[in-house]
């Protein structure tokens, strides 16, 4: 009964991956994906679209981007709960502003 408890119900995420087309470029940025994630929060979200596309058995065979690195950003769509935007910094997942989207 106290696993019941204390599991955490999942929420479905719209996820963009939006890459530049070279490494360490710091504009152009495309959208090179999109994918429906479930997650606890954004956080576990960002964790497990990171942990996919980091690791060369996960990746979905119609991805045409590269592995997630610094500078790359994802777009969380909630519909009417919101947008949010995140870039990955050298020190992890940072929220940013829409005007970072060139």
């Amino acid at each position: 009964m106290l696993k019941e408890l204390t599991r955490m119900k999942k929420k479905e995420y719209d996820v963009t991956i939006f890459q530049t087309p070279e490494f360490r470029q710091n504009k152009g940025y495309r959208q090179v994906y999109r994918l429906t994630v479930q997650a606890i929060d954004h956080e576990d979200c960002l964790y497990s679209v990171f942990s996919t596309f980091n690791v060369f058995d996960l990746i979905p065979p119609d991805f045409n981007g590269r592995y997630i690195a610094t500078g790359d950003i994802l777009y969380i769509d909630e519909g009417i709960k919101g947008q949010y935007y995140f870039q990955l910094k050298p020190g992890g997942w940072k929220e940013i502003s829409r005007i970072h989207i060139r």
